[in-house]
């Protein structure tokens, strides 16, 4: 009937006593098992995609028939409700739902998590309407004795999600639907704060928004295929609505932006709750997914909050939040002692922080942060010092770290938090300096070197620090191997001062690896608040060999068999190197009648028997092409 397991220590068990009777009294003429669930649909490649549907079985209360091995679903044209496919998804896993605290659990109430999966195409040809789709599967029935919905065993649930098309403008246009979790696996207990984090990820880094929504219902029978919507929504029990599921001061709600859930329920019993996903891509609607779950409420033994309180420095008055504000620079402690306690008996604390409006090094907990309180053997009050790091710079801003103690309390911990505001400074550190010999680089683009086939390239780099810090150069190929591009690096690191001495001897291997071949050269600190690397990005591309910058070849030939200039030949033509080897000379008349063709490098042409001018055309493997005249005198 319930779909969270408890765990309850000897004080809960009259509770539990109870609870077993109520289990007894409620009918058991349906099977009567859905807890709740949620749909996704994940991107995989090209037009295939994958369809899940998450449903939270009752593993105590629910018939073992009613686990069911496949479960149809269907997906729609939103603005029409055509239907687009039918589809069965197999039941893929089935595990138990864990809780937050494990100490709170008992293994006669529990959840499992049943997923059903399967791989489906969305044809680019068909999957183009502007509204989108959507997806839904229909099964009976919830848990009976609902308490904020009425007739709950004749109510079931429509699992739903929708998702745009997956071509706009002529162009592919991916995505997968939110993932919302974990599972919520816990009771509450009424009267106290009960949260839980709902917050899901995208896999496309598209924004998402979080809101309470009315479930919806499903047809009582099994249905032979799913319907198209709209579809019902469960009736909410008088006094309650959409904004008011539970009845509690505050009423159940989840943060847009984070999706952490909260309530503070004034009544026992079990409650239906529906949140919904949207997802946002650049402002714009594209998809949403639901979650409909249930929440047991029941009476528990009181539970006191933990209490802490912070002192800074030699004071003996604790830090007082909203009017302290602690400031860590160098030269001073920056750490701070915590105190924090239990009135109840043998309560066990844990103390942990969390940044609230910064990021950087966390500060860490030294000492006791996990301990027993009023119990045999045991200190009234557990001692912890909370250390900032030194590397810390709020750059005049205040920062805030909550400083956090929680109980081991079911059904979840309760809390003290200390919220400290601070100020950091850290040492002066001044930024070391990278320079080398390489061309002065293009503002907006890499250096650039150009070495010819052959020639040995060498090049100085200097690493410089005022502060005296330890430097280390380095020097990272992108995507290819040193030593296979026949480069090598070598470097001198030390204490306010590294050198390094960067040798190329270009081959044709190196030619091979790619057109140019960037090396990422980098000057890092090492001390204990090192400043951002120095980086220094080098193409690297190799050229001919230097002589075959530039060949002239002869322009008049007399072939009049004097012994001078009786024939066409360029002994200067670039010499043969990597893929750049000579393919092929052609000669033609002025009216484009080739009159002589050679592949030989050695070619000798002696005329076409006629005065006039003639034009070649001289290609090489790699595409280059010489163009170029001759003039024949008889």
């Amino acid at each position: 009937m319930v779909g969270v397991k408890l765990l309850l220590a000897g004080r809960w068990r009259p509770l539990l006593v109870l609870l077993g009777v109520w289990l007894l009294l409620v009918p058991a003429t349906r099977a009567t098992h859905i807890v709740g669930g949620e749909m996704e649909l994940q991107y995989k490649s090209g037009s295939t995609y994958t369809l899940v549907l998450n449903l939270y079985f009752d593993a105590i209360n629910g018939s073992p028939n009613a686990l069911d091995q496949q479960i149809r679903a269907a997906i729609f044209a939103k603005a029409t409700n055509q239907r687009m496919q039918d589809l069965l998804l197999p039941l893929v896993s089935n595990t138990f739902v864990n809780y937050t605290n494990p100490a709170c659990t008992q293994p006669s109430l529990s959840t499992r998590k049943l997923v059903y999966s399967r791989d489906i195409t969305l044809d680019a040809s068909q999957y183009t309407a502007a509204g989108g789709y959507y997806a839904a599967a229909e099964r009976c029935c919830r848990n009976n004795g609902i308490s904020n919905i009425t007739n709950s065993l004749t109510s079931g649930q429509t699992f739903y999600l929708e998702f745009p098309a997956v071509v706009r403008n002529g162009q592919p246009f991916r995505d997968s639907t939110p993932r919302i979790f974990p599972p919520l696996g816990d009771y509450a207990c009424v009267n106290e704060l009960f949260y839980y984090d709902f917050g899901g990820q995208d896999s496309d880094g598209d924004s998402l928004a979080y809101s309470m929504i009315t479930p919806l219902t499903a047809p009582q029978g099994t249905q032979a295929i799913t319907q198209a919507g709209p579809y019902g929504q469960v009736n909410w029990a008088a006094g309650l609505s959409e904004q008011q599921q539970i009845p509690g001061a505050p009423t159940i709600g989840i943060n847009a932006r984070t999706g952490r859930l909260t309530v503070r329920p004034s009544r026992v019993g079990l409650f239906v709750f529906g949140i919904r996903c949207e997802e946002y891509r650049r402002g714009e609607k594209i998809g949403e997914t639901r979650r409909d779950f249930q929440l047991f409420v029941l009476s528990c033994t009181p539970n006191t909050a933990p209490s802490a309180q912070v002192y800074t420095g030699s004071n003996s008055r604790a830090y007082r939040p909203g009017l302290d504000t602690l400031r860590i620079a160098p030269g001073q402690n920056p750490c701070v002692r915590v105190r924090f306690t239990d009135t109840d008996p043998t309560s066990r604390l844990t103390l942990s922080v969390r940044p609230v409006n910064f990021s950087g090094p966390v500060p860490t907990v030294v000492g006791t942060a996990t301990g027993l309180v009023r119990a045999a053997g045991s200190a009234d009050t557990l001692q912890a010092t909370v250390c900032f790091s030194p590397c810390l710079n709020s750059n005049g801003q205040v920062w805030l770290l909550d400083v956090l103690v929680a109980d081991n309390g079911c059904s979840l911990p309760k809390l003290d938090t200390v919220r400290l505001a601070f100020t950091a400074r850290p040492a002066p550190n001044a930024a070391p300096t990278l320079t080398a010999t390489f061309p002065a680089a293009d503002p907006a683009a890499a250096v650039l070197v150009k070495v010819p086939l052959g020639s040995l390239y060498t090049a100085q780099l200097l690493g410089a620090d005022s502060d005296r810090n330890p430097l280390v150069l380095s020097a990272t190929p992108q995507s290819f191997d040193l030593a296979a591009a026949g480069m090598e690096f070598n470097a001198q690191n030390g204490a306010g001062q590294a050198t390094g001495t960067f040798r190329w001897l270009p081959t044709c291997e190196a030619a091979q690896l790619g057109d140019e071949l960037t090396v990422q050269f980098q000057l890092q600190e090492t001390a204990d608040c090192p400043t951002a690397p120095r980086l220094l990005p080098v193409r690297f591309v190799v050229g001919p060999p230097v002589d075959t910058v530039a060949f002239s070849p002869p322009n008049i030939i007399t072939p009049n068999s004097d012994g001078k200039n009786d024939a066409f030949t360029i002994p200067s033509l670039p010499p043969d190197y990597c893929d750049a080897r000579f393919a092929g000379i052609k000669i033609y008349s002025r009216w484009g009648r080739e009159v002589f063709q050679s592949s030989e490098r050695t070619f000798r042409w002696g005329g076409a028997g006629a005065a006039g001018t003639y034009y070649y055309l001289i290609t090489f493997s790699n595409g280059r092409r010489y163009k170029g005249w001759v003039e024949v005198i008889q």
